[in-house]
C-alpha cells in the first residue's frame, strides 16, 4: 500500500531564483507537485519558460520573470510580479549563484572574485530584503530557504576558497536576518548541499560516470545527492512541518562534513 503524496503548499506561492535548470528547477517541480503556485526567476528567459512548461504540463501553475539578482530593482520588481499574479509570497528560495574553482587565492582574477561576490552574496542580500518587506506584510508572513554550501563553514577544499568564503557568508547571513525577522513572521534557513546530481558538482572534463566512480570513496554515502533529496530538504524548511527551525543551515552531502 503507498501512501498519498503530500500537499503541503497548496493555495501558496513559491519563488525560486536560479529556476531554470539542475537544483533551482527541481526546487521549483517539487513545489509545484506539493500545491504550489511557482515563481521562477533566472537571467534568462528560454530556460525558465522550459520550467514552466514542465510544471504546467504536470497540471502546476507557474511564471517566469528575468531578474538579475545582483540588482535591487529586479529584485523588487520579481517580488511584485508575484503578488500581482498571484496574490501573495509565501516561500522564497535563494539559489541562484555560480561557482568559480580551480584556483588558488593568489591566483584567482579580480572579476571571478567580485562576480563570486555579486552573485552569490550581495544577490542573496538584496533578494532577502526584497523578500522580507513583502512577507512582513502579510498576515501569515513567510518562509524563505538560501542555498549555501557545504564548502563554507563546513569544510574547505584548495581550489574553492573564494567560492567557499561567499557560502560561508550566506550561511552567517541567513543566521543573522532569521534572527532579527523572526518576530516579524519570517522563518530563514538555510540548506547546504555537498555534491548533487548537477553539472556543477562534476570537474573539468568529468563525465557523470567518471563522476560516479570518484564520489564511491569522496564521501561515506559514496554517490552524490539527487536534485529530489536536496529538494526535499528545502520543501521541509519552507513548510509548516518546520514551524519552529529558526536559522538552521542543513546539510545534504552524503556525510562529507561528518
Amino acid at each position: 500500500m503507498t501512501s498519498a503524496p503530500r500537499i503541503r503548499f497548496t493555495g501558496r506561492t513559491a519563488l525560486v531564483t536560479g529556476g531554470g535548470s539542475g537544483l533551482g528547477r527541481a526546487i521549483a517541480l517539487a513545489f509545484a507537485a506539493e500545491g504550489a503556485n511557482v515563481v521562477v526567476a533566472g537571467r534568462t528567459e528560454g530556460p525558465l519558460k522550459e520550467t514552466v512548461g514542465l510544471i504546467e504540463e504536470a497540471g502546476g501553475a507557474a511564471i517566469a520573470v528575468t531578474a538579475d539578482v545582483t540588482r535591487s530593482a529586479d529584485l523588487a520588481a520579481l517580488v511584485s510580479a508575484t503578488v500581482e499574479r498571484f496574490g501573495s509570497l509565501d516561500v522564497a528560495v535563494n539559489n541562484a549563484g555560480v561557482l568559480r574553482a580551480g584556483q588558488s587565492v593568489a591566483d584567482l582574477s579580480e572579476e571571478d572574485w567580485r562576480t563570486l561576490l555579486d552573485i552569490n552574496v550581495t544577490g542573496v542580500f538584496l533578494a532577502l530584503q526584497a523578500e522580507v518587506k513583502q512577507m512582513r506584510t502579510q498576515q501569515g508572513g513567510g518562509a524563505i530557504v538560501n542555498i549555501a554550501s557545504v564548502l563554507g563553514t563546513h569544510i574547505r577544499r584548495p581550489g574553492t576558497t573564494a567560492y567557499a568564503t561567499t557560502k560561508a557568508a550566506v550561511s552567517i547571513l541567513t543566521k543573522g536576518a532569521a534572527a532579527e525577522h523572526i518576530q516579524d513572521g519570517v522563518r530563514i534557513n538555510a540548506v547546504s548541499p555537498g555534491p548533487s546530481d548537477t553539472a556543477m558538482s562534476l570537474l573539468p572534463g568529468e563525465s557523470e560516470a567518471e563522476r560516479t566512480e570518484r564520489m564511491k570513496n569522496a564521501t561515506p554515502l559514496g554517490r552524490v545527492s539527487t536534485t529530489a533529496e536536496v529538494a526535499a530538504a528545502v520543501l521541509y524548511l519552507a513548510s509548516d512541518d518546520a514551524a519552529s527551525v529558526v536559522g538552521a543551515d542543513l546539510v545534504i552531502d552524503g556525510g562529507g562534513a561528518a
